[in-house]
């Protein structure tokens, strides 16, 4: 349970990365694609690097999270394996890590960065008039949707070929 827990901290942290590095440093509206069609028509191209270097940095963080979030799922993998792990084990595994990832989601990305402390609109202040006066942010329903269908439904998947290997 306690390197399900860390496993689920450290995903968290790696998609942290992830959006820290394409919102500040990147700067490429391709990764801003789940946003609301009302801010991505707002929304101005970045040409111009933030400081020298910035997007090789933002690349070089983006491709240290996408490491992480591969090494999270082949330790929880080869943890499994080598502790026995039975399907439902590996879907409770699977299904806890989307889980802690999904409510971070929602509650620091979407909640605190989106409508509280106004990350996003610091570095694209021209989407600032879609987001005022939200309490939450825009997609509440394909956040439910993922939570409650989508990741149960993909931790089923790979707990059943865990266990079928």
């Amino acid at each position: 349970m306690l390197m399900t827990l860390f496993l689920a901290i450290v995903f968290c942290a790696a998609i942290t990365i992830m959006l820290i590095s394409a919102v500040t440093l990147i700067q490429n509206e391709k990764f801003l694609s789940s946003a609301p069609k009302e801010a991505l028509e707002l929304l101005k191209p970045r040409n111009d690097e933030v400081f020298f270097g910035a997007r090789a940095m933002g690349w070089v963080l983006m491709t240290i999270s996408i490491l992480m979030i591969l090494g999270v799922g082949a330790v929880s993998i080869r943890d499994g394996f080598r502790n026995g792990f039975s399907f439902f084990q590996f879907f409770l595994r699977f299904v806890l890590i989307f889980t802690v990832y999904k409510a971070y989601d929602m509650i620091f990305f979407d909640w605190f960065l989106l409508c509280r402390s106004r990350f996003f609109q610091h570095y694209y202040p021209e989407v600032s008039p879609v987001y005022n006066g939200r309490k939450y942010g825009y997609n509440l329903k394909s956040q439910l949707l993922k939570l409650l269908v989508i990741f149960p439904a993909a931790s089923a998947l790979a707990a059943w070929i865990c266990s079928m290997l």
